[in-house]
C-alpha cells in the first residue's frame, strides 16, 4: 500500500506545481506521513485518518505563516497602476461632458477627464486619482 500514497504524495506535488496557493503541498506531505505508517500498519482507515489529520493540521498550522508573506503590504505598482497618484499637466482643456481633454505626465500623453465631471483649463496642474480603461481621471492640485 505504500506504493500508493506515494503516488498521491507525487501527484499532489505536480498539482502543486501547477497551481500557485501552496495548499496542495500539504497533501502531498501527509501522504508521505501516510506511506510511513503503511509501512507498519495494515489497516487502510489507520493510513487515511493520518493522511486526513497530518494534511489538515499542516494546512492550519502554516496558514499564518503563509498568510504572512503571501499579503506583503510594500506590492510594487506597475504598468498603468504607477500612474495613480502622479502630477500631470494638462495639454488641452478637459471638458468631462465631452469626454475631451489630455495630460502629459512623465513624458507620456493621457486622455482624461475632470473626477465628478469638472473642467479643467490647459496648463492646471492635476493629480491622478484613477485610471479608467484608457483614461485618466484627474483633479486640479489646490495651490
Amino acid at each position: 500500500m505504500w506504493q500508493i500514497w506515494l503516488i498521491i504524495a507525487g501527484i499532489c506535488l505536480i498539482i502543486e506545481i501547477m497551481t500557485v496557493g501552496f495548499l496542495i503541498f500539504w497533501f502531498a506531505i501527509g501522504a508521505l506521513l501516510a506511506m510511513i505508517v503503511s509501512l507498519f500498519v495494515e489497516n487502510l482507515v489507520i493510513q487515511t485518518s493520518v493522511f486526513v489529520l497530518s494534511s489538515t493540521i499542516l494546512i492550519f498550522a502554516t496558514k499564518p505563516f503563509v498568510k504572512k508573506f503571501a499579503n506583503n503590504k510594500n506590492n510594487i505598482k506597475t504598468n498603468v497602476y504607477s500612474t495613480v497618484g502622479k502630477i500631470g499637466i494638462v495639454t488641452q482643456d478637459i471638458d468631462s461632458i465631452h469626454s475631451l481633454g489630455q495630460i502629459k505626465v512623465g513624458g507620456e500623453i493621457w486622455s482624461a477627464i475632470g473626477m465628478n465631471d469638472i473642467n479643467i483649463p490647459q496648463g492646471t496642474e492635476v493629480e491622478i486619482k484613477e485610471i479608467k480603461g484608457v483614461k485618466a481621471i484627474v483633479s486640479p492640485i489646490q495651490k
